[in-house]
Formats: structure tokens, sequence, C-alpha cells
């Protein structure tokens, strides 16, 4: 028992451990493009006479976090897409300042679906030097009393040509 107890936490350590220094590695960038999926809305349930599932409708904050915790950057868009792809609304009307550890947000109202299903912010950022990428998310929520969804959506950089 002894020695499996050992192999079993050498295991461990190793396996662990090292998904935990591979997870700790820390990018750096002096800005980018960010993808941020977004659902006004979800499909679910079984579909009805007319070959439609049901919908629900749920809010969006989308937050842009600053993890650096010496400099800011700056925030120069926040372009809100629908499903087709088509442009709704820019949600920064001029590039913003985020400071160390701040966090910037923008609120989508769960009555708003225009985005439907397949919605997407564009997120464009720049910093003064390279610092530690910002943690962009998207916290979708519909929280009536007898049945509460959320889920989170997490940003992901749009390669430059």
């Amino acid at each position: 028992m002894r020695f499996r107890l050992s192999r079993l936490t050498l295991f461990a350590i190793v396996f662990f451990g090292l998904s935990g220094i591979a997870g700790a590695q820390v990018s750096r960038s002096s800005g980018q493009l960010m993808y941020l999926p977004i659902y006004s809305h979800i499909w679910h349930g079984d579909v009805d006479s007319s070959g439609r599932p049901a919908k629900t409708l749920v809010s969006i904050l989308v937050s842009i976090r600053n993890t650096d915790p010496a400099e800011p950057i700056r925030l120069m868009s926040a372009q809100y897409f629908d499903t087709d792809g088509r442009r709704i609304k820019e949600y920064v009307a001029k590039p913003t300042l985020i400071g160390p550890l701040g966090t910037y947000e923008i609120f989508v109202p769960r009555g708003d679906d225009k985005g439907g299903s397949g919605a997407n912010f564009v997120v464009s950022w720049k910093a003064g030097s390279p610092v530690s990428l910002p943690l962009i998310e998207g916290v979708h929520a519909n929280l009536p009393a007898a049945r509460s969804i959320a889920f989170i959506t997490t940003a992901r950089p749009i390669p430059s040509k």
C-alpha cells in the first residue's frame, strides 16, 4: 500500500505539477484583436410543430480585465456582431484606459436578442509596452427563481496577417 501511495503521489506531482507549469506560462503583448463568442439566446429542448426548439434569452456581461499589475491597457474598440456577421453596435465610443488590474464592463440586456445564438464581440486593445494579456469573458445569465442558467465564454486572439 505504501509503495502504491508513493507512486500515486509521484504521478500526481509530476502530472499536475507539469500541467501547472504549462498553464503558468505568461504571454505578453502590446496589443491584440480578440474574438469573443456571445449568445443573446440559446436554443434548447425539443422542437415544436414548426420545427424550432425552445429559445431562452440571456443577458450578457462582457468583462475586459487588465491582468497586468503595473501597466495600463487601452481599449480601442468593442464591436458587437450578429449571427450573420453584421455589425450591430460599437460599445466603446473612444479609446478608454483600463488601469493595472482594472476591469471594463459592457452589458447587453436579456431583452436584446438582435445578436442571436451566434453573436460575437471583436475587441481591440493596445498597450505602450508588452503587458500580460487581458482576460476577456462573456458571462451569460438568465436567473429566474424556477430555472436558472449561467455560463461563460472566453475570448481568443484573432491572428494578424
